[in-house]
């Protein structure tokens, strides 16, 4: 056996699965830790905060009488509060006997029902501000491209030279004013595609007329991770110069082979400094959502492209920040509400839903292209954890929501056996919903 060949396998599954864990304990620990700081604001004591479960590792108790740990299965987390038997919050019914109303205040199935639903409903909560957060920083670490529209750096097309320069301002292309830069978008779609442009700029103070390439030409500005394209060797900053012999220099025209292959293998022929690479690939059948909340279905190979040029950008300030944040957040909800939809509709392929393999997979790859990709991952990761703990299935914080309401309606909670029931039902369902996305994991293309 050659085991120094075998090094390279194992060093990229450790890297998975330490970002993996990483990615996993930062949602974990904001969840789990807006469960205990309202409860502690509440009245609600916490007997135990664990990170990860079995053995522990490593703890302390606080002056709170809260013993904080980390257990060695680091794959979730749980706050365990006074009068809990279990980490489901199920209830403990003999160590609740004989406690005084102070004692039993201070319990999560004596505190009042206001207190209990602020505690639950606080750890799908917190997800959501990560994400907010992480969504809002990252814009304003990024930036927004300036108006007017500034070059910045300009991508090489092979085969074709482009005189334009860092710094240059765009004034016209083709003949056609450049518009303000929130409107630039509808512009550039409605040019007619050509392989070679002209583009009149302001620089260094004056307006000079150059000739360059087309303006969205078939460069990789980012791969996804685990798709066809990174799987087959496709980097950033390829061009692809044919698609099975027939030369291209848009990038529409890439896409539109590329979807007619219904699924068919292509040869891509990209261009890589001074080398030129044949990869062949497979695309794969993907639901992309759209805007109003319906889906489309194509064949893609997880290449998206962009402008010949990067923009100059600046940093937005902090109103755009959050409502950019916001809107991140309302349509990662919609879209997957609206796939879970199309896949029960039958609309949809089921291989949709990814398991614990294909997280730690694309967590592994989104940390591999950089801290930026890999947090923005953390962020619609926190945003799906939130989401999916509001489901109305009981052991998740919605389905406790639904026992509160219950409560709220007819004055009383539902009874002891009823809870012992519902809650076993509901992590039955639980592990098959796991078994089917693992499943998923291993056996969806």
């Amino acid at each position: 056996m050659d085991v120094a060949g075998l090094l390279p396998t194992f060093g990229n599954l450790a890297f998975t699965l330490v970002a993996f864990v990483i990615a996993l304990s930062i949602i974990v620990a904001i969840h789990e830790y807006g469960h205990y700081i309202v409860g502690r604001w509440t009245g609600i004591k916490a007997d135990v905060f664990s990170i990860g479960f079995g053995p522990v590792l490593f703890a302390r108790n606080d002056r709170h009488g809260t013993k904080w740990q980390i257990a060695a299965l680091p794959f979730g987390g749980y706050v365990k509060f006074r009068g809990d038997a279990d980490a489901a919050s199920g209830k403990d019914a003999a160590a609740m006997e004989g406690l005084d109303d102070a004692d039993l205040r201070a319990t999560m199935h004596g505190a009042p029902l206001w207190a209990r639903t602020l505690t639950v409903l606080a750890g799908p909560v917190f997800n959501f501000i990560l994400s907010f957060l992480v969504f809002a920083i990252l814009l304003m670490v990024r930036g927004v491209a300036s108006d007017p529209i500034t070059i910045e750096t300009v991508r090489t097309v092979p085969g074709i030279e482009s005189s334009l320069q860092s710094g240059d301002v765009l004034l016209a292309i083709d003949g056609e004013l450049v518009p303000p830069t929130a409107e630039f978008g509808p512009f550039g779609e409605a040019l007619t595609a050509k392989e070679t442009l002209e583009y009149r700029v302001r620089r260094d103070g004056g307006e000079v007329t150059i000739d360059g390439p087309w303006l969205y030409p078939p460069i990789a500005t980012s791969v996804t991770p685990g798709s066809a394209a990174d799987e087959a060797g496709l980097r950033e900053g390829d061009v692809v110069a044919a698609v099975d012999g027939d030369a291209i220099f848009d990038f529409d025209q890439l896409r539109d082979k590329v979807r007619a292959s219904n699924g068919d293998p292509v040869e891509l022929t990209v261009r890589r400094g001074d080398d030129t690479l044949t990869l062949p690939m497979t695309p794969r059948r993907t639901d992309l959502p759209r805007a109003d909340g319906g889906f489309d279905t194509f064949f893609i190979i997880g290449m998206s492209g962009g402008l010949l040029f990067e923009p100059a950008t600046e940093t937005p300030g902090i109103g755009e920040a959050v409502l950019y944040g916001g809107d991140r957040i309302v349509f990662i909800i919609k879209s997957s509400i609206s796939g879970l939809y199309h896949m029960i509709a039958g609309k949809i392929s089921t291989c949709n839903i990814s398991g614990p393999i294909g997280i730690a997979e694309t967590s592994g790859q989104a940390a591999s292209q950089g801290w930026i990709s890999f947090f923005w991952f953390i962020a619609v990761l926190s945003t799906a954890v939130g989401m999916l703990n509001l489901f109305p299935i009981p052991v998740l914080d919605g389905g406790h929501l639904v026992f509160y309401a219950w409560e709220a309606l007819t004055g009383r909670p539902p009874s002891d056996q009823a809870l012992k029931y519902l809650m076993a039902g509901g992590l039955t369902l639980m592990l098959g919903l796991m078994v089917f996305a693992v499943t998923n994991d291993l056996f969806c293309p």
